[in-house]
């Protein structure tokens, strides 16, 4: 349960600051800025691991730009697939 918790946290989290760089207006609820910003955020992390930039001291900013990356791409792909603008 706690998973899931944290998981929801930080996919709405990433989500939110991936719509925020991203340009113009994306039409895209909440629930679906929070499964993207989630996926991105496992994409990112698995970069991360595959980078070898995963297990830093303090706070993990290339961990952090890399799901925001991905979150962006997740939602441009999201929004590519249903047709909306």
């Amino acid at each position: 349960m706690d998973a899931l918790i944290t998981m929801v946290i930080t996919g709405a989290i990433i989500g939110v600051i991936a719509r925020f760089f991203m340009r113009g207006r994306q039409n895209i609820s909440i629930l679906w800025t929070i499964v993207c910003g989630a996926i991105g955020a496992a994409i990112g992390n698995w970069a991360a691991v595959q980078l070898g930039v995963a297990a830093t001291a303090g706070i993990d900013w290339m961990r952090w730009i890399l799901s925001v990356f991905a979150a962006m791409l997740t939602i441009s792909l999201y929004l590519g697939m249903t047709g909306r603008k």
